[in-house]
């Protein structure tokens, strides 16, 4: 019986991680409670707290969630790529859409920011860490020129792309417009650094 009782809540994990991220990106944070989120996903602040024992574990949790989707689709848009420019500029643009989706865990990223939440700041910067190490790994493959910087490179580069839906609308133009003027602003003597050459159709 005491089986079958963890596996149900268990099972509700992914809801009460939905409840809370779409609590958190709407109100922040702060403006959340526990009881909030259980009403949301449905159950009692108890079967909440069977799975985490903190608010702040709850976000932490959020926030691996969102990192781990953005992960997912990044190296996804990566694939089996080889050029490291055309791999940065699909990093560049796989983040934007990424970021720029609808989803509650992309926004709560965006959002929350760790110094906004002291007591959980060191397990959110270890968060972000966690993914920045892709455009790490990126940056350094790249043919910058002499004398510039790969880590100012990337954290003026990560600050500007988490920066994107403050001011981004549909209306701005297509995505790939917007992804040639970021390679073109922090790719500067990048090789191959242009425009994908477009595919054309197979009749």
């Amino acid at each position: 019986m005491a089986a079958t009782f963890a596996k149900l809540q268990s099972n509700r994990w992914p809801a009460l991680l939905d409840a809370a991220a779409a609590l958190f990106a709407e109100r922040g944070y702060h403006a959340t409670t526990i009881r909030d989120v259980a009403q949301a996903a449905g159950v009692t602040p108890g079967a909440l707290y069977f799975h985490v024992p903190t608010k702040q574990a709850l976000l932490i949790a959020v926030y691996a969630e969102g990192v781990d989707r953005i992960i997912r689709h990044v190296d996804a848009s990566i694939g089996a790529e080889i050029d490291p420019s055309l791999r940065f500029r699909r990093a560049i643009k796989a983040h934007l859409e990424a970021i720029l989706d609808t989803s509650a865990f992309a926004r709560v990223i965006v959002r929350v920011l760790p110094d906004d939440v002291p007591e959980a700041a060191a397990e959110l910067r270890a968060q972000r860490d966690r993914y920045e190490m892709r455009f790490r790994a990126l940056i350094a493959a790249l043919d910058l020129p002499p004398g510039r910087s790969p880590t100012l490179l990337r954290m003026l580069l990560m600050g500007a792309l988490n920066a994107t839906p403050i001011w981004y609308r549909p209306s701005s133009g297509r995505l790939d417009a917007i992804v040639d003027e970021f390679v073109a602003s922090f790719g500067a003597g990048m090789t191959g650094a242009g425009p994908e050459p477009q595919r054309r159709s197979k009749r």
